[in-house]
Parts: C-alpha cells; structure tokens; sequence
C-alpha cells in the first residue's frame, strides 16, 4: 500500500507544478515545465502503480480547482505519458540463465517519440475542443507572430505579402512536427534526470545503462515513413502524422549525438571535440540537428558507428519485449 501514499503525494506535487502556471511568470512557466518530474520519480523509485495513482489524483485535484477538462489534459499530456515511459524503463524479463534482461534503451526511445507525438496530437485535439479548423487557426496566429517578429513589416528584411502568406501557412503546417521535437528532447531530458535521481537513491530496480551506446529498432525508421504518409492526410490523422515525424526525427537525432559521443570515448581532444559540436548546434539554430538525425538513422539502419574504425561487430537489432 505504500505506492498509494507516494502516488497520492506526487499527484498532489505535479499538480501543484501545474496550476502554478496561472500566475503568468517566469518562474511559474519553468516550474509547470516540471510537472512530469514527480510522476516519473514515484513510478522508477516505488512501482510504476504510483504513477498512476499520480496520475488520476493530480488529475482530480485539477479539475476540481480549474475544470474537468484541465484534468483531463493533465492526465492526457503530463501524467500518463511519464507512467508509460517508467513503465517500459521498468520492464524486463528473465533471460536462460535467470539474468533480468531489460527494455532496451533504443526500443525507450523510440517510444519517447511515439510518446511525444501521441501527447502532442492529443493536446491538439483538446485545446481545440476537436475542431480541426480551429487547430489550424491558432497555428496560423502563432506562425503569424513568428514571422512578424522574422521579418518586420517596415523593414529591409519584409517580404512580399504572398511569400509572407506562403512562409506563415508553412510554418503553421509544421506546427506539430516542431513541437514534438521539443518535447521529444523534453521527455527524454525527463526521463533520464529522473532516473538518475532515483539511481542515486538506490531505488533504480535496473542497473544505470550506457546511454552513449543507444541505438532504435529498424522498425523506427518504417515509423518514419508511416508519419510521413499520414502527414499527406487532412485533419488530426495529419497533425499525427507530422507529429510522429518530427518525434522520431528527433529522436535519430538524439542517437546520432550518443553515438558520437560513443565513437569518442577514450580520444584524444575528445572534451573539446564535443563542445564544439554543441556550440554548433546552438548557432546553427538546428540545422545540424538534420545532419545528426540523418547520422542516427544511417546507424540504425546500416549500423554505421561499427563500420569504420572499430573493434567492435555490428550489434544485433535489440529484442522485442512484451509490454
């Protein structure tokens, strides 16, 4: 019964973390950034039935202090996506010789992303109260800022009416493949600090991993072209298919930069190395985020961190475990 009491804290928690946004501050909009923290702790560190227990109690305490919909979006986009992802952390089986073997980080990643673009696509549906045009709508306005701030209208940098027309309609369509690589990074980020916290505690039931040598199933990469093909269709089937795009780009992306730090390891200069790659990606705005997704696709894919230079063979493709 004592995952009952540490769910029914941590709900109270995340809760907490999440109507403090009402307040319209910084600091308000940094702590409800940290709302699945508590959710993911009680579930890694105790049994992943807190984080349920989390889950619907924070989601009451929401609906009963804004509305029944807020609880719902609570549950929907902060609780039940970090319970699903301690969840399959936590998932393992006995292997021939009685060793726990556990879900592979890659096969967690992989759902990070489905994750982020199953919330995504979900807060998109309730934040427009299921009217698509109404998605679409607040998208353009957004974008609309965006460009604004881009390209002022009384200034050297303006654009033409239609190409400005164009350029807000493309951003907008790209709205939900943008956000779900935010909050790809953003889950995973969670995930790993909350682990850590745990692991320091010494309630982390799996030994701690090594993240550096994360690689995703083939399969992510058909995930890729499935997200695609539904990105063709109008409609929320399109906001989801762009959103699973963008999780999963994202996600290659987060493998490429794992798998360099991995081909480092042991390097000379290899601190400087690294640095630098991060700073390039921080004045490139992105843009080598592209190049890095395209690395960790070509890694899973032809497993091209082992072919050159290695002493290492070509990993098998990690096994599937029943959830």
């Amino acid at each position: 019964m004592n995952f009952i009491v540490t769910g029914i804290g941590a709900g109270l928690v995340s809760a907490l973390l999440t109507v403090v946004v009402l307040k319209a501050t910084l600091l308000a909009g940094l702590l409800y950034l940290l709302a699945p923290i508590p959710v993911l702790i009680v579930s890694l560190g105790w049994n992943h039935r807190s984080g349920l227990v989390a889950t619907v109690v924070g989601g009451l305490a929401i609906a009963l202090f804004l509305s029944p919909m807020s609880g719902l979006g609570f549950a929907l986009i902060t609780g039940l996506p970090a319970w699903w992802l301690a969840y399959l952390a936590l998932l393992g089986r006995a292997d021939s010789n009685g060793a726990i073997e556990w879900y592979p980080l890659g096969r967690l990643l992989a759902w990070v992303a489905a994750t982020a673009a199953l919330t995504i696509a979900a807060a998109s549906v309730i934040s427009a109260h299921g009217n698509f045009e109404t998605f679409h709508q607040s998208a353009r306005q957004t974008a609309e800022v965006f460009v604004n701030l881009q390209f002022p209208a009384n200034s050297p940098r303006s654009l033409a009416p239609e190409l400005r027309d164009e350029l807000i309609d493309l951003i907008a369509g790209l709205t939900p493949f943008l956000s779900t690589q935010g909050f790809t990074v953003v889950l995973a980020l969670y995930l790993w600090a909350a682990a850590k916290i745990v692991s320091a505690s010494k309630r982390l039931p799996r030994p701690w991993p090594n993240v550096c040598e994360i690689m995703m199933p083939r399969t992510a990469a058909l995930g890729v072209v499935v997200g695609i093909a539904l990105a063709a269709f109008n409609g929320f089937i399109g906001v989801f298919g762009m959103a699973l795009s963008g999780g999963l780009f994202m996600a290659f992306a987060l493998q490429g930069l794992a798998a360099i730090h991995d081909r480092t390891r042991g390097k000379p200069g290899r601190f400087a190395l690294l640095m630098g790659l991060y700073v390039l990606i921080l004045i490139t705005q992105g843009v080598l985020v592209v190049a890095l997704a395209l690395f960790g696709l070509a890694d899973t894919v032809f497993g091209l961190r082992y072919r050159f230079g290695s002493t290492k063979t070509d990993p098998k493709q990690p096994p599937t475990l029943s959830t």
